[in-house]
């Protein structure tokens, strides 16, 4: 799979999702913590939008907390952008080259993944990850990743029902490979989506 065209891909059919969404959607609550729609559609792009000198002068305003700035930075872009605009930021920079500062571009179309998940099943849309995309995203999971992300995985091994794939040892945690995945970056699930003696810990109330 040739990654650049994977990520190209993944951000325009995302921005073509988010701009079919209804307006009442938008003010609806994702998966991550706190943030609307809006506000992760917002940070999706964030690395686009953003110098190298502006992040550097958003974190220190954040005395050093990248949790801080990019909570600031997607509420405020959100608060400053129509939707239509926050998803043409992913049209129309769905080739640029940004990647995290580690992971390179396998961790940027994990990015874009997980955070399109944290709309989609949350609005619970159905929108299946194509393979080689969940595939390529599944690779860069360690117990350092998940560490990163809040993911206290001890004792639970993560066992997809629709691919073969697993991931760590302990008590079996069974759901779909992206359901999973998103468990893995520190995601509560709706319920109904997770199956195993563990699955409480992972879903949401």
């Amino acid at each position: 799979m040739d990654i650049t065209e994977a990520i190209a891909a993944e951000r325009r059919e995302l921005a073509d999702l988010f701009d079919a969404l209804p307006p009442g959607s938008w003010d609806a609550p994702t998966l991550c913590t706190g943030w609307r729609v809006r506000e992760v559609v917002a940070h999706m792009s964030m690395g686009f939008r953003y110098s190298f000198a502006q992040q550097a002068r958003e974190l220190l305003t954040a005395r050093g907390s990248l949790h801080r700035m990019t909570d600031r930075c997607a509420r405020r872009d959100a608060a400053a952008a129509a939707p239509r605009e926050l998803a043409a930021f992913l049209r129309d920079n769905a080739h640029h080259p940004w990647t995290p500062p580690v992971g390179g571009l396998a961790s940027a179309l994990g990015h874009d993944v997980i955070h399109g998940l944290d709309v989609t099943v949350a609005l619970d849309l159905g929108r299946r990850v194509p393979e080689d995309r969940l595939r390529t995203v599944l690779g860069t999971l360690s117990p350092r990743s998940a560490r990163f992300f809040g993911a206290d995985l001890t004792g639970v091994a993560l066992h997809a029902d629709d691919l073969d794939w697993s991931f760590g040892t302990g008590t079996p945690l069974y759901g779909a490979a992206q359901d999973l995945a998103l468990v893995a970056f520190g995601r509560r699930l709706p319920p109904g989506r997770l199956r195993g003696e563990a699955s409480g810990r992972f879903t949401a109330a």
